[in-house]
């Protein structure tokens, strides 16, 4: 049968290869019923890496993709702590599970791919230095590079002092947070006492 002939084929497909990831609702939404996706599924032509979430066998993967369906299946988490350095080059750290950030009081959800590792953080501070970026199609909320280095010095008991530091030092070289910045979400957080040392001697020796 051909596209044409299969109208509910086709838009599955104009879906598709329009974004890399799909939910089965924004299929829904666009008149193609489960069945019309399954078989895609069935036929190898599309594949399901998460449940109601669905992207194109040959579809082209980058290094944050993981991230996108993290995003995907969690719309108001937001990439944390060790995933958020990564996301923006500050560390060479490869995370076995994407940090997320939820509400304190928010719902976990159960989730067997990809690994997630929630965090709980208070609505203050999961409202703020949120930026949003767009990955394979997916809105993915992430904070900014001043943000998560406070964060990781937050939880340097979870995620360890060392990669709070190379997140640091590497912010300073790359020059994508200062001084200022820094101490702002520090102050906020009542970290700055902590941070305040290691900022000093990274800013006296050059970073």
């Amino acid at each position: 049968m051909s596209l044409t002939s299969n109208p509910q084929r086709a838009t599955a497909m104009t879906l598709l290869e329009g974004g890399a990831l799909v939910r089965l609702r924004e299929f829904q939404r666009a008149g193609v019923d489960p069945e019309t996706v399954s078989r895609l599924v069935r036929e190898g032509v599309a594949i399901r890496p998460a449940r109601g979430l669905y992207q194109l066998t040959n579809a082209a993967i980058d290094a944050r993709h993981t991230l996108a369906e993290a995003s995907a299946l969690t719309p108001k988490a937001v990439v944390c702590l060790t995933s958020a350095l990564q996301f923006h080059e500050l560390t060479l750290q490869m995370p076995s599970s994407v940090w997320m950030a939820i509400e304190r009081t928010a719902w976990k959800p159960r989730m067997e791919y990809p690994r997630v590792h929630f965090v709980r953080f208070s609505p203050k501070a999961l409202s703020e230095g949120v930026e949003r970026h767009t990955v394979e199609g997916v809105n993915v909320a992430v904070f900014s590079p001043a943000k998560t280095i406070v964060d990781c010095f937050r939880y340097r008991n979870k995620i360890g002092l060392d990669v709070a530091l190379e997140g640091l030092r590497q912010g300073l070289r790359s020059r994508k947070v200062t001084p200022d910045q820094l101490w702002q979400f520090a102050r906020d957080a009542r970290i700055w006492s902590v941070i305040k040392p290691y900022l000093e001697a990274m800013v006296a020796d050059g970073a």
